[in-house]
């Protein structure tokens, strides 16, 4: 399976018989992986605020959002070697 074949796959696969999602695949593997990645990166962001003594929480969350898919690329690419 190629990378761009891989990241299209669905998370939860299902068969027709189940009659989920209409038909639909659901959420890709990739989405899935991103949605795992942000919550860590947006933790992160969150303890480097605390850290910082700031009253004001400003997380640039389209470099959150970003960061996601790149680790989920990364995990795509790694389930690939494995």
């Amino acid at each position: 399976m190629d990378d761009a074949t891989n990241s299209r796959a669905p998370a939860f696969p299902t068969t027709e018989e189940h009659g989920f999602n209409n038909g639909e695949p659901g959420m890709t593997l990739r989405d899935y992986f991103a949605a795992k990645a942000m919550h860590m990166v947006f933790e992160k962001a969150i303890h480097n605020w605390k850290q910082d003594g700031e009253e004001d929480l400003k997380i640039d969350f389209e470099f959150v959002a970003e960061s996601a898919y790149l680790m989920a690329d990364a995990m795509l690419k790694a389930k690939e070697i494995a």
